[in-house]
């Protein structure tokens, strides 16, 4: 278990080799984000007549960075050790430059169609990119990849090309110049037209020209959030810096696991390969009970037309009493046909639903609960489907309203009652509910979409993407804000808006006008991005769960490789946060926690929010590997 702090204030060597004596000439790297001033190393002096004396003093053969015929000088560090004891920062390069190259391939020595200049000679049509390349040592495709992380107040930006660089500019203008010009080619090559205004505008629309120029948008909803949480008589104080996560329980898995199925009641289910582990709710995480739930799909008339594979999806319905576990057809690929039908308390699998409409055999790529307590209805017998263009309703009840018989008769056949299907190029790819049934849906294309309760055919709002697809969603209880997941960073936007006639209202229910606040990003630090491993993707971002009026979501948690990662709500909302200091462009927050596991993780999730004892800022967390289960509690350091 860790912080983000991890070690970007390490100390920094300006030995070219490990032989060489440093131990007068060093740098220290102040952490931009975590550390009190109080707590800092002192910085050694960076003067120009100060470096250029040290340069001289160690002889070296390359020119003074104040040489006018070296352009784009930098100072450029590699971070060694990983997350040992003896991780340090080592200069690789006391005097380098860097350039921005027109290339149709990274990490070689050719394919350059231009260095970076003036023209405009780009071939729109070519499969070429921009690539940063630093002396001899990096050639990097500018993408989201990179995990860039800027620190304006040293004149530094670290980042990810086969291991963890840091480069340091010699005066502001040079800074400056270098962040501009990156963030125009990582332009350029997620969105495939130069970053012009026009261009801009065409790509985010005019509603949202704040997310494209974060500086000039209307902040004032995060700052009226904000005041409103601290406000609200049903929250507690979230995780503090002087708190950390406890480990209360750790047992091993009947089988690999699969998914999670958390209850708000008595029960969870862990979901594995060969069947259910039924686990016991406390205040203090989940623990077995002993109780082992086999899939038996020859328990019910006529076997099973679907595929066997291992359920990846888990729905609790009815009180917690019903599951509905849905199989991909083809492994890698997350459609299904159709539906097993789980009796809890008996054990078996009960029947099998199909998806079909109009006599038509279809897919689904989703399911979810119509609401976030629906699974805590008795009586509930309808879900959400969704697949690539299809939004729907289904019901367990046959069209007159009869809870079908699914011992005998015919297959049953789910009810489609409310839906659409969109003409092509929707790419929906994951879905959330509100507490009162809105539904908020992620795109191939990074677009998020809110839907009403009363509607599944046009959208009340359209965020546009950022250019990465949202592979999970998810959203408060109040429907005031938004988690969408991508692969390298998460996104989180607030919905809220003022009417015309002065009302605030939430994207669900109207239309936002130009109004819009610019998202902020939640990103892991460069060296934690590649500390995370191979599988170093976001998956699963969401909030702690609420499932009633009042009460306020308190962290977020993701899944990154063998890392769980948990921000603090409250602390990523607030604007004036120190993390959001000296930055440009769209606000990003490193300040999280970290727990990490020996292997790489299935899914984190805070259980239900009735778990929360006096003591303890949020209720436990739930975190899952291929083969064994931790829960994790809140708790002040001693």
């Amino acid at each position: 278990m860790g912080s983000s702090h991890s070690r970007e204030d390490l100390e920094i060597s300006d030995s070219e080799e490990e032989e060489e004596e440093h131990t007068e000439e060093e740098d220290n790297y102040e952490d931009a984000e975590g550390e009190r001033s109080s707590e800092r190393r002192p910085k050694t002096p960076s003067s120009m007549d100060e470096v250029e004396a040290k340069l001289k003093a160690l002889k070296l053969k390359y020119s003074s960075p104040q040489n006018p015929n070296l352009k784009n000088a930098v100072k450029l560090y590699l971070h060694i050790g990983g997350n040992t004891p003896k991780a340090k920062w080592v200069t690789s390069e006391k005097l380098t430059s860097y350039s921005f190259v027109k290339t149709s391939r990274v990490g070689g020595d050719d394919g350059e169609e231009e260095d970076d200049g003036d023209g405009d000679e780009d071939d729109e049509g070519s499969d070429s990119w921009w690539a940063l390349r630093v002396g001899s040592k990096i050639r990097e495709k500018v993408s989201l990849e990179m995990q860039l992380k800027t620190f304006a107040d040293q004149r530094r930006a670290d980042f990810v090309s086969k291991g963890v660089w840091a480069m340091k500019f010699f005066n502001d203008e040079e800074y400056k110049a270098f962040v501009t010009r990156y963030h125009e080619c990582l332009f350029e090559n997620t969105h495939r037209v130069e970053a012009t205004d026009a261009n801009k505008l065409k790509v985010y629309g005019k509603d949202f020209m704040g997310w494209a120029n974060p500086e000039a948008a209307d902040d004032s909803m995060w700052e009226d959030a904000e005041d409103s949480f601290l406000k609200s008589p049903g929250s507690a104080t979230p995780l503090r810096a002087n708190q950390d996560l406890r480990e209360e329980f750790e047992e091993a898995a009947n089988g690999g696991i699969q998914s999670l199925a958390l209850g708000a009641l008595d029960n969870s289910f862990l979901v594995g390969d060969s069947g259910i582990q039924v686990v016991k709710n406390f205040t203090h995480g989940i623990h077995g009970k002993g109780v082992f739930v086999n899939f038996d799909h020859g328990s019910y008339r006529g076997g099973s037309s679907l595929a066997h594979s291992t359920p990846k999806k888990a729905l609790l319905m009815r009180a917690e009493t019903n599951m509905l576990l849905m199989s991909p057809i083809d492994e890698g690929r997350p459609h299904s046909r159709g539906l097993h039908h789980l009796d809890i308390e008996t054990g078996k699998i009960v029947t099998e639903w199909k998806f079909e409409k109009d006599g038509t055999d279809i897919t689904m790529r989703d399911i979810t609960n119509d609401g976030k307590g629906a699974q805590l209805d008795p009586t509930g017998s309808t879900f959400l489907g969704l697949d690539d263009n299809r939004l729907c309703r289904w019901d367990m009840r046959d069209k007159n309203g009869v809870v079908q018989n699914l011992a005998n008769g015919s297959d049953p056949i789910l009810n489609w009652t409310q839906g659409h299907q969109f003409s092509r190029g929707t790419n929906f790819q994951c879905f959330a509910t509100t507490g009162d049934g809105s539904i908020v849906v992620g795109s191939l294309d990074g677009k998020i979409r809110l839907y009403s309760i009363n509607s599944m055919r046009q959208a009340k709002t359209a965020f546009p993407g950022l250019g990465s697809p949202i592979t999970h969603v998810d959203v408060t209880y109040d429907g005031k804000w938004i988690l969408g997941t991508t692969d390298t960073y998460l996104i989180l936007i607030c919905t809220l808006f003022i009417d015309k006639d002065g009302k605030t209202k939430t994207g669900f229910s109207g239309r936002m006008g130009n109004r819009i606040s610019a998202p902020r990003l939640l990103k892991l630090t460069p060296l934690d991005s590649h500390l995370a491993g191979v599988n170093n993707k976001f998956r699963n971002a969401q909030f702690s769960w609420v499932t009633e009026s009042g009460k306020q979501e308190r962290h977020l948690v993701a899944t990154v490789g063998k890392f769980s990662v948990i921000w603090n709500f409250q602390q990523v909302k607030d604007g004036s946060h120190e993390c959001y200091r000296n930055q440009e462009g769209l606000k990003s927050c490193y300040c999280y926690k970290i727990v990490l596991k020996d292997d790489s993780i299935v899914d984190s999730r805070f259980m239900h929010d009735k778990y929360a004892v006096t003591d303890s800022p949020e209720a436990p967390l739930v975190i899952a590997t291929p083969m064994k289960v931790s829960s994790f509690s809140i708790s002040s350091r001693r």
